[in-house]
């Protein structure tokens, strides 16, 4: 596999937001990218929704994160940023996942101070583990990758648990340990988030996390951009859209027995085979039929 070269690094060192939508397959990493996202989100909660139609409570295993990477990247080149949960153990388990994840084709790591096992950064009852202990981990992970392009971004949890203040100093630690990116998740008001851009939108690019129903306001990107913000994910959004579609196509076809009722809010064969470009796959196979070496005249 092409390890990434520093073309994201760069872009986020330039004074416009990235945004990043949520994805949890090929499928639907496919889309955004045709929608035209310059880098996507690889989120282990909607991975938990969506493979084990559980919460986000530590449940997925690292080999199930890294066969979806290595999925997702077969289909697309777009940079993906991968929800690391906690390295899945100690630093040591952090390397192996960091080499794990760079290999099936990772852009950047996202690596978080919680215990084990974690939950949703907006769910509570959280617990961190020592701060040092986490800078051991991002040390472990900038230690193991392959590539400068390979970005590691650092979590904290910490705002729910210790506070703000304690938040900002556990992510300057981290800068110290070699973070790429700071990510302080979960603030609670706008106050909270300018204060969190005040402070450390000098020091790395900063990660903010939209969650719809989530401990943080939604904001736009543009005016997140506006704070200091320069990668800005809306993880789970399009699990919930995809959740609430879902519930109101079973409860039709339950209630009518046939899907007639729900054809104009869902693709159609040929729609759906457009969409995933079958004609273009198909005719890619034919080039490929019948092969026959070109002739050529042996040197005299």
């Amino acid at each position: 596999m092409t390890m990434p070269d520093l073309s994201f690094k760069q872009r986020l060192s330039e004074d416009r937001v990235v945004l990043a939508p949520g994805v949890y397959d090929a499928f639907t990493a496919s889309m955004a990218t045709a929608a035209g996202f310059e880098a996507l989100y690889l989120s282990g909660a909607a991975i938990a929704y969506t493979r084990l139609g559980r919460p986000d409570i530590g449940l997925v295993s690292v080999s199930e994160v890294a066969d979806t990477i290595a999925l997702v990247r077969d289909r697309v080149a777009t940079p993906l940023i991968v929800d690391a949960d906690t390295g899945y153990g100690n630093a040591l388990n952090v390397q192996r996942t960091v080499r794990m994840f760079e290999r099936a084709g990772a852009t950047a790591l996202q690596l978080e101070d919680q215990s084990f096992p974690k939950r949703c950064g907006h769910l509570t009852d959280k617990a961190v583990i020592p701060a040092g202990e986490m800078a051991g981990k991002i040390k472990a992970a900038v230690d193991a990758r392959t590539s400068e392009g390979t970005l590691i971004v650092a979590r904290t949890d910490a705002v729910a648990v210790e506070g703000v203040s304690a938040a900002l100093d556990r992510a300057r630690l981290y800068v110290e340990a070699g973070a790429d990116v700071l990510f302080v998740e979960a603030p609670k008001s706008r106050e909270q988030l300018s204060a969190i851009a005040t402070d450390l939108g000098g020091i790395r690019p900063l990660l903010a996390n939209m969650v719809e129903g989530g401990q943080t306001p939604i904001s736009s990107a543009a005016d997140l951009a506006e704070l200091g913000y320069r990668l800005v994910i809306f993880p789970g959004g399009i699990v919930r859209a995809l959740a609430r579609q879902a519930q109101d196509y079973y409860g039709s076809l339950a209630q009518h027995g046939t899907t007639q009722p729900f054809r104009d809010r869902m693709f159609d064969f040929n729609a759906l085979n457009d969409l995933i470009g079958t004609p273009e796959m198909l005719a890619l196979g034919e080039t490929y039929k019948d092969f026959a070496p070109a002739k050529r005249e042996d040197a005299a």
